[in-house]
């Protein structure tokens, strides 16, 4: 009997547990954000959107323009060319994931989105800035063997080894971004929240959470201070290197090139990585939310279309293919 009483408690503790549980799924289902971006600024919000709209028209035509010209001109088909076009990709998949909305939002008074939407946002978002993290790296590895052992180049980087690296990278990314979106759709939300920002960002949705947040932001930590620590760890390790081995050169003129195939990679690590310190280690000030958007503004548009700029700017490889691209065309409007 007493058994039986037992059972019946545990049984009725387990059907509350479950109910409250699908009761918390229905509110988080139904909850929305409302990105506020730059509404408090509403003389703004024309000149913003044309400006945002610039950016992100150069930002797809750059980036989608390096990998037509790295796929179409034979000469660019080596590792480090590989390495770029997936780097322009995940550029342009992370502006894609975010700019279409901010552009929205700057022109309709209602700047709700769905629980469902601003996850999804955030899965590819996180997915990409993350593999954009692991590519830098990647890069800074290809060079390093490119300036210290450029007889064995080739073979040391192969296409297997390069596609395996590439591979990684988005695996890593896309498991992080798993991890972090589980601990997220788990948290309960209720009706609508105001996130004073333009993108579904992580600490943004955690903040209007209404669940016990230890355990998301402890994982949070320890996953960030990974992927940011081992990444720079590979950047610097590879850089210093490099560094010894130019310094070991005799004359002038190799050092100049040697130095010249690392200036453009080592600009992007600077903007990425110095961004990234930036937004989430530098100690809150008064103008913080202000400064946020701005700083996410660079992270999330700006980046994304200066990375292109800056390698065919200084390529000549590149920018020789843009102008035999050009004066194909010319030619062939002139017949």
């Amino acid at each position: 009997m007493l058994i039986l009483m037992l059972t019946s408690q545990f049984s009725k503790k387990i059907n509350l547990s479950l109910f409250l549980h699908r009761i918390q799924d229905n509110q988080s289902a139904v909850a929305t954000f409302i990105l506020m971006g730059f509404s408090e600024y509403p003389e703004l919000q024309v000149p913003l959107f044309l400006l945002f709209f610039t950016i992100y028209t150069v930002t797809v035509l750059g980036n989608l323009g390096m990998i037509l010209l790295i796929k179409i001109n034979p000469k660019l088909h080596t590792p480090m060319y590989y390495f770029l076009s997936h780097l322009s990709f995940a550029d342009f998949c992370y502006s894609t994931a975010v700019t279409p909305k901010l552009l929205e939002n700057l022109v309709v008074e209602d700047k709700t989105i769905a629980f469902t939407a601003y996850i999804t946002q955030f899965f590819f978002f996180c997915t990409f800035v993350v593999t954009e993290m692991y590519l830098l790296a990647v890069m800074a590895y290809d060079r390093f063997v490119a300036v210290c052992n450029p007889l064995l180049y080739i073979t040391v980087m192969s296409q297997k080894l390069c596609a395996t690296l590439v591979g990684i990278s988005y695996s890593w990314a896309i498991v992080v971004t798993l991890i972090l979106t589980y601990f997220l759709q788990g948290l309960s939300y209720k009706g609508k929240n105001t996130i004073n920002n333009f993108l579904c960002e992580f600490n943004a949705i955690v903040s209007v959470s209404h669940s016990d947040l230890y355990i998301i932001q402890q994982i949070t930590l320890v996953l960030g201070m990974f992927n940011e620590l081992s990444t720079l760890l590979i950047i610097l390790t590879s850089y210093a290197l490099i560094f010894i081995t130019i310094m070991k050169m005799p004359a002038k003129g190799g050092r100049q090139k040697a130095f010249s195939t690392c200036t453009s990679h080592l600009t992007v690590i600077s903007i990425f990585h110095g961004t990234i310190f930036f937004l989430y280690y530098v100690p809150n000030t008064k103008n913080s939310g202000l400064m946020l958007k701005v700083g996410s503004v660079f992270y999330t548009m700006v980046i994304p279309m200066l990375n292109p700029l800056i390698y065919s700017l200084r390529n000549k490889d590149v920018k020789e293919t843009v102008r035999k691209l050009f004066s194909t065309k010319l030619n062939c409007g002139k017949l």
